[in-house]
This record gives structure tokens, sequence and C-alpha cells, in this order.
């Protein structure tokens, strides 16, 4: 199997969230939202650098969707987080949201949305291992030290297409007129 050391997979991911920034930043400096644009951010409340109250901890203790849309303020967007005001049955709360969080990116009122996938621990274990040769001790210690965008944590899917089926096409019916499925297998050099 073919491995890819070029990691494409993780460079969308980190520029699709890029635009995601990109997009906060501009709203950030125009304090409100242009024609009918709403954003629904889900995040994951336990990721690295998230910061939110007890309350809301307690209350989304994995995962969490804001809606940035009429009643938001303080929005500041930095390089790897944003932060914004937002009131959660009357009560103020300030949320800290680091890009690596986001799960979902939607604006629907255009119909856009972005889904970001974490990858499991032991697949990124397991893609590690095969992509470089073995750490040492002190290596190990430094990759600790990155940041999860520099460990590449995210995943992007291969498309956003849904998966194709696995399983064989049905042979074609006795009928002369239908088209033959050929596999690419049969072209290739053995």
């Amino acid at each position: 199997m073919t491995v890819d050391h070029i990691r494409y997979d993780i460079l969308v991911q980190q520029a699709l969230r890029g635009m995601v920034r990109d997009v906060l930043i501009e709203i950030g400096k125009a304090k409100v939202l242009p024609g009918d644009h709403h954003f629904f951010i889900t995040f994951d409340t336990t990721a690295e650098g998230a910061r939110l109250s007890d309350r809301l901890r307690a209350q989304y203790p994995e995962e969490m969707t804001i809606v940035l849309q009429h009643q938001f303020w303080d929005l500041k967007v930095g390089d790897d987080e944003f932060e914004v005001g937002l009131s959660f049955g009357g009560a103020p709360e300030r949320l800290v949201v680091p890009f690596e969080a986001i799960k979902v990116f939607a604006d629907p009122s255009v119909q856009f949305t972005l889904q970001f996938e974490l990858l499991p621990e032991e697949a990124n274990q397991d893609d590690a291992a095969e992509r470089e040769p073995e750490k040492q001790p002190k290596d190990l210690a430094k990759d600790k030290a990155r940041t999860p965008r520099e460990r590449g944590k995210m995943h992007v899917p291969a498309s956003p297409l849904p998966a194709a089926s696995s399983e064989e096409p049905p042979p074609p019916s006795g009928d002369k007129g239908g088209a033959e499925v050929v596999r690419l297998d049969r072209f290739r050099k053995k």
C-alpha cells in the first residue's frame, strides 16, 4: 500500500480551518454578520485549550454547538483560537474555542458546511509508525511539546461524497445489451 508522506489530508484540513479563521476575522472587524449569514460552530469541549464555564462544561461534557448570529460580542480571533461572548439562558459567558477543536462549521443561509474529523489516537500512532523511523526518547518529548496542528491530529475525509459500497457489483444479467463492468486491475502490470 502506498504511504502518503505529504499528508494531503492534514494540509487540506489546515487550509479549511484557516478559511474559518479568515471568515471570523472579517466578522470580528465588521462586528456584524452581513445579510442573512449566521454560523453554527460545533466544537469538542474536551479539547486542549477549550475554555468555558464549569456550568457549561457540565451541560456539554463532550461537544457543544454555538450560534453566531445576532447576540454575540467581543469576537477576538487569534492564530490558534477564537474568543467570543454569548448568552446562555440569559447568563453571559465567555468562550475560547481552539480552531483544532472545531468539528463542524456551517452557514445555513448559503447551505455551506464543513465537517472536520478527529483521528482516533491509535490511528495517529499507527500512521506515525508507518511514516517515521522509530523515535528516541528525546524525540518523543519534542512531539508532546508540539501543538495538535503540528502533530497532525486532524483528518479530512477523503471525499465529501458518501462512501461507495465495498460490495462487488452484481454480474450482468443474461441480456447482451447491458454494459460490462471492467476492473482496472486487469490492466495493471503484475
